[in-house]
């Protein structure tokens, strides 16, 4: 998808680099679509590595610490995002090639168009595009990566999992554990966890 991301055509070359660093933004940290179209510059420390997310969904704000190779991508795109519009006309942190902050729905056209090109998508005809992969999608793979990555090395997946509603802005820890239900190789893992621990416990 970030390869595509690279091909997409403007006057400035800017669409081309503001989508391939959405796409690895969502990748890496999990945030939802709207979340990250609404951050600002301000909200974007490129040398601590922390992004201020300000009253999203349900009113919650959180910081968001992110690895050092996604701090790096950030700082790289900043450098060239300025490059090409060196005219301030937003305070957006990603910027559309006419200079302005990413509309949400212009974000989700854009992304089934790319789906399209790679055969993720099928076109339904009239400019409308079918089923397939959305932003949103980005947030769920973070979140099932991780307890999957959790539950393989034997981590106590009950004790971290309010790290990771805390990390990803969930108001309960109950809707992370819906991850849990939703992919079958989640539940099939947690099965195995409980049954170790009950078949352990009878010896």
């Amino acid at each position: 998808m970030m390869a595509e991301a690279t091909r997409l055509s403007s006057s400035t070359g800017l669409r081309a680099l503001t989508y391939t660093t959405l796409i690895g933004l969502l990748t890496a940290t999990g945030l939802r679509p709207g979340e990250a179209l609404a951050l600002d510059r301000s909200d974007v420390d490129l040398e601590t590595g922390i992004l201020a997310i300000r009253q999203t969904k349900f009113g919650k704000s959180r910081f968001v610490p992110v690895s050092d190779s996604t701090r790096a991508a950030l700082r790289e795109y900043a450098v060239q995002r300025d490059a090409l519009r060196p005219s301030r006309r937003t305070d957006a942190f990603l910027v559309s090639d006419r200079g302005a902050r990413v509309e949400g729905c212009t974000a989700r056209r854009t992304f089934a168009r790319i789906s399209c090109t790679i055969g993720l998508r099928t076109a339904a005809g009239n400019g409308q595009f079918g089923r397939g992969p959305r932003l949103q999608d980005f947030r769920h793979c973070f979140a099932t990566r991780k307890l999957i990555e959790w539950y393989r090395v034997g981590v106590d997946v009950g004790r971290e999992m309010p790290k990771l509603t805390t990390y990803l802005g969930h108001v309960d820890v109950a809707h992370t554990y819906w991850y849990l239900e939703a992919v079958p190789e989640l539940l099939q893992l947690a099965t195995d966890r409980v049954g170790g621990h009950q078949t352990g416990g009878g010896k």
